[in-house]
Parts: structure tokens; sequence; C-alpha cells
């Protein structure tokens, strides 16, 4: 559709800004036109790693899917990996590829995480689903690769990247290099993948296939950070506050991080990625029960460090997996364990509920020595929490709102997890903390201020719509503003209520709903509110709204979408099936977003 056709109405500029923009591309070429149309892809969608262009031949379209941004990260990392080979190539998110341009590729490598119970994540669905479908072109002249990325804790283990393999090589496309499938520690397995994979490309492409120089590509503000998870900044604590009441049956904190003299960026709906260190008292239990010697010297990563400090800062503890119990099972020849690992769905449960050191059964088991136990485990990986603040208003700050894990294992020992146990209950105002910034595209404001917006935050998944209303807050925005949030009861765990009351009193937030599931006989939800409000809710989005759902992924983000299915149903007069096109044309367009774990 030409620039002079477009309206305020369906586009999400003002009448101001869209005039401007009308007048700025005036008399463009189509070549020009292009060029700035890539520009402006390249602004929107942050940091893009140079991308080579071939002058002719054949070239490499990486393509990745991520929920977290782990696979996008790869993705990157395979982009300077081919740029190094000369290898005319593309990264491109599968958010923002045209799926039927599938049919024009030569090379194809597809990075992909698992969302959930086996789920393609958001930005990958369009492109997961087309090629089930009787539309998908025959892939006869493509060669491909996937490199999946998951948690074998799941039972569906990276099963979008193995749904990718199989819908494309059912099409006729050959599989260059066998998928690989990479658990929570992939970097050096991927790393690996990455060199035999590439190899592959260069042996297929025909001549004309390599770029003679790459071009540079737009970036924005976040990709100009010099701290990243490989090399993440130092920061200190300013606050840890108990925000969850004492009779509260969680303990959630709200973080404050000094990022003073980091020069780190970040945008409203975006992540904080922590790394941390274990417990040194759970370290000295699980080294008692295995009958080691802290002091022993062990290698990590090409680094001798003693045992001790090995556990503590390069391996996870207290989050267990099949794999791991079911090694230390054959390690030890505990019969009790073996039994176990007989039954997959039991070993899962088994795992999900129990910490290393509730695996470790037998004290100064010979068969134990450090060196094939730490094999056995996972090197620890940094958490992401997304990020409470706007740094429009809090400028060196970055604020965090953690629940803290705790629970008994069925000995009555308690437990607590990595991550937050460290953030919210050993690292003291001051102390150390390394962080980085995880952008999320898949997760921002309307570019329209104007534009009305619906929260939907139980629990912690409050933190970005705080962020969310100090931006608005501070940027003079117009557009309405819905926040709805649960938890279990008001007095005990409304997170952040003076605020909300305050936005609520100043006109900032327009409409408040919350659901306290065990203030009444009858537990209530965020869906449930949702489907009380329907007639607003269903206004609300035919005036334009954006619709945003933070939490968790299993349960309550699959309750929301079902209740937004029927709402559009009902106040559509629409079946089920097209209320459920009309949502997903939705989350094309960028109206509804969700930052799920």
């Amino acid at each position: 559709m030409a620039l002079n056709s477009l309206s305020a109405l369906t586009s999400p500029l003002s009448e101001l800004q869209l005039s401007q923009l009308q007048q700025a591309t005036a008399g463009l070429d189509p070549v020009q036109t292009a060029w700035v149309s890539g520009y402006l892809a390249g602004v929107s969608q942050g940091p893009v790693t140079a991308q080579p262009v071939a002058s002719s031949g054949q070239s490499l379209t990486i393509l990745f899917g991520t929920q977290t941004g782990n696979a996008k990260g790869v993705a990157e990392q395979l982009g300077a990996a081919a740029d190094a080979k000369g290898i005319a190539y593309r990264v491109v998110s599968m958010a923002d590829y045209k799926v039927k341009s599938i049919k024009d590729e030569s090379h194809l490598i597809i990075v992909a995480s698992t969302n959930g119970e086996g789920e393609a994540p958001d930005d990958a669905i369009d492109l997961h689903e087309f090629l089930a479908t009787k539309k998908a072109p025959k892939l006869d002249s493509l060669k491909f690769a996937v490199l999946g990325l998951g948690d074998s804790s799941y039972e569906f283990f990276c099963q979008t990247g193995k749904d990718f393999e199989q819908r494309i090589g059912k099409l006729g496309a050959e599989i260059i290099v066998d998928r690989l499938d990479a658990d929570v520690d992939y970097e050096e397995v991927a790393t690996a993948w990455i060199e035999n994979a590439l190899l592959e490309v260069e042996k297929t492409l025909e001549k004309g296939g390599v770029a003679s120089a790459p071009v540079a590509s737009a970036t924005s503000a976040v990709s100009a950070n010099k701290f990243d998870k490989q090399n993440p900044f130092s920061a200190s604590l300013l606050v840890s506050q108990k925000i969850t009441g004492d009779r509260s049956a969680k303990n959630v904190r709200h973080i404050e991080i000094d990022l003073e003299g980091s020069e780190l960026t970040y945008t409203a709906g975006d992540a904080l990625g922590v790394w941390f260190e274990n417990d040194e008292t759970l370290v000295a239990q699980i080294i008692t029960k295995l009958g080691l010697d802290a002091s022993a010297e062990v290698s990590v990563a090409d680094k001798t460090v003693s045992l001790q400090a090995a556990l503590i800062a390069s391996f996870e503890l207290t989050g267990t997996h099949p794999a791991f119990v079911e090694g230390y099972a054959t390690l030890t020849n505990n019969a009790t364990l073996l039994k176990l690992a007989t039954d997959k769905n039991a070993l899962r449960d088994f795992a999900n509920n129990n910490q290393i050191v509730d695996v470790i059964t037998e004290t100064g088991n010979e068969a134990v020595t450090a060196e094939n136990f730490l094999a056995l485990l996972r090197r620890i990986s940094p958490r992401l929490y997304s990020i409470a603040s706007s740094q429009t208003e809090v400028e060196e700050e970055v604020h965090l709102t953690i629940g803290s894990v705790l629970f008994e294992n069925e000995a009555g020992e308690q437990r607590s997890g990595g991550a937050s146990g460290f953030l919210n209950h050993r690292l003291t105002e001051g102390g150390e903390v390394k962080v980085f910034i995880e952008d999320n595209h898949n997760f921002r404001l309307p570019a329209n201020p104007e534009t009305p917006i619906i929260m939907v935050g139980p629990g912690t998944g409050i933190a970005p719509f705080r962020s969310f209303m100090q931006e608005r807050e501070a940027t003079d925005a117009t557009g309405k503003n819905w926040l709805l949030f649960g938890d279990q009861t008001f007095n005990e765990d409304f997170l952040y209520q003076v605020e909300w009351q305050t936005h609520l009193k100043s006109g900032l937030l327009t409409k408040l709903d919350l659901a306290f599931s065990r203030d009444q006989a009858q537990k209530i939800y965020v869906q449930d509110r949702l489907k009380e409000n329907a007639e607003d809710v269903y206004q609300w989005l035919q005036d334009g709204a954006h619709f945003y759902v933070c939490g968790d992924a299993n349960r309550m983000a699959k309750d929301v979408h079902t209740a937004l299915i029927e709402i559009i149903s009902e106040q559509g007069n629409k079946s089920l099936d097209d209320a459920e096109q009309e949502l997903n044309e939705l989350r094309k367009a960028k109206r509804y977003q969700r930052d799920v774990y």
C-alpha cells in the first residue's frame, strides 16, 4: 500500500508523524525506498549483525525463533562465523520473515527454541504453522539444517526444532548436517555444530555465493552496550525490599541495582540477565555427602580451580534434570535410581521436584570422583528477569520484581532457588552482581503514545507493566491504560499497591481489575476478570488497543488466551475458529504480545 493512501486510522503514527514520513519519502526511487525500509527495519529490531549480500548466486539465510533471546544469540553467532568465512548471509527473526519466501531460499539454517510443553515460540508460530499446511511450497532445491534449543527437563525436548526439520524435509529439502538438540548449557555444543554446518554450506554453495564485503546495517541504542552475556557488568545492589506481607505464602522482593558506569541502556519490556553464585552452605553439604575434598583441583573452562570454587560459581546445583539422575544412578549403581530411570515420566517428575543434593544418596561412594561428578552437571546459566523500571524514569538504575523459590523436600529440608536465593537472601546491599541487558523486541509499548493498552500480569508478571507505566508517565503518553492483576490475597500480595492506586488516582491508569484467588470461597483469576469485562475488552481491541500478557506460560497464559478467543467470539458474533484467527492477526500485527515463562 502506498504511503499516501494510509491514514492515521490504519497507521500507528499520529497524523503529524505520518505527514512528516510522507514528505521525507516523497520522490524516492524504488532502490532508495528499499534502502530506507531496510534502515527502519534495522532500527526497529535493534542489534543486527552486519549482513553480507551476495552480488550473484546463492546465499545463506539464518532464521531464528526465540522466547528469551537465546536462539537470537546463537543466530547472530552463526552470522558472525559465516561472515568470517566470507559466506553471503542474512540473519532474520521469524517474526519478520515472509513465510512464502522460503521457496526462494537456496541455503537455510534454522535456530529455534521450544516454548513450554513443545510449543513454538511466539515469533515462530506463523512459519511453524505455514509449513504444515497445504499452502507450503515444494522445497526440492533447498539445503537446510536445524539447531534446536530446549530443556531436557521437559517431555517435548527441542520439539520445535524437530518439527521444523520434519516439515521442511517432507517438502523435499535436503538436510546437510544432522540436527542438534541442545540443552540448557548449549554454548559449547552449539559452537562445534556451527562450524560443521558452515563447512557443509561452503561445500554446496554455487560459485557467486560468496560476498566480497559486508554492508553495515542499522543498530539501535541497545546494540551499543559493551557488556553482554559473555562479558557482564559488575553492578552493585542498591535496595532489596520485601513487598509481600508477613502472612503471605510468598516472599517477593523489589530489587534495585546500580548501573552507574556501565553505559547500559534498556527499553521498557526488556529483561535483565543475572549471573549468580550457589549457596556456600549447599556446596559444603554436597561435597560432604559425596565424601570429596573441597580443595581438590579441577579443570573448568581451561582453568584450574578448587572443587568448592567450581561448584559455587560454575555449575547448576539447584535445578536437576533427568540426564543427571540417570548418570548418577549408573555411576553409583544405585538400585532405587536405576529403577526410577526406567520410567521416563516418573524420572522427569523426580528431577523436577528434587535438587542435586537430594539425588545424592550415598556418602563417600568410591565410584564418585570430583571429575566424573562435575561431568554430570550442567554449567550454570544466567537467569532472565523482566525489568520493572523505565530508564527514562530511573536513569542509571534497573529494578526487578523477584519471587523467592522456597520449598521443603520430602525429608522436610529447606530448599531455595539458585538465582532468587542469591538475589533475595544472600546478596546484601552494596554487594556485587554480574548483569547484562537482554533486549525483547517482541514485548514493546505501541509506537503511537495515543494507543490504549491492556496489561495482564498476575504475581511477579506485574514487573514489565510497572516499567510501562513509568515510561508512559515520563513521556506524557495519552493512551488509556488498563491493568488486570491477580495473586492470592489483597492484604498480603498486592504488589506495588500504593503505586497502582496513585496511578489510578492521577488518571494515568484508566482501569484496574483485581483477582485475588483466596479472598473468597470460589477462586477468581485474571481470566475470570477478563470474561466479566468482555464487552470492554472487545471495545478496547476494536479501538486499537494492544494486549499484553506476562507470567506463567503453562497455565495462566493459556487460560488468558482461551478467554480472549471466547470474548472475541461472543462479542464479535464469530465462530471460535474465526475468533482464534482474529487473535492470530492481532499477534501478527504485534498488538497481542506475551512475555511468558
